[in-house]
């Protein structure tokens, strides 16, 4: 019997992935959308999955770069950096940074990718 189960879900599992590429799609043009904070963010690739909720583990490639000097404190996407693995409302970084991230992966499907902006004051606190 557990055995039917275990093959039942990865099948469910497999049936799940291929949806979710099947229905995910780029766009031509980013749309930007703006939070009442200030945050901003660009709808890449929307994903055909489904949304995460609270408890959910996510992982992510992010990059983040100083806007004015253009410096790189984060890179996942190359090298030796590993995707960051978070459990959704868990917040373990700055509040700005946190709220920020959490938003835009609360409303994107699995498949998804979005630029997003956090004002400086916002993720790093008043020193910007």
């Amino acid at each position: 019997f557990l055995a039917v189960g275990v093959v039942s879900e990865q099948i469910k599992t497999r049936l799940e992935v291929s949806q979710e590429q099947a229905n995910t799609r780029d766009l031509e043009k980013e749309e930007e959308a703006v939070l009442p904070n200030g945050i901003r963010y660009y709808e890449m690739r929307v994903g055909g999955g489904a949304m995460p909720r609270p408890g959910d583990l996510v992982v992510i490639d992010l990059k983040g770069t100083i806007k004015d000097s253009g410096e790189v404190f984060v890179d996942t996407f190359g090298g030796s950096k590993k995707p960051l693995a978070l459990v959704l409302g868990s917040r373990p970084y700055t509040r700005g940074m946190c709220e920020g991230i959490e938003y835009v992966l609360r409303t994107m499907k699995a498949g998804g990718k979005r630029r997003v902006i956090v004002p400086p004051n916002l993720g790093f606190g008043e020193n910007g």
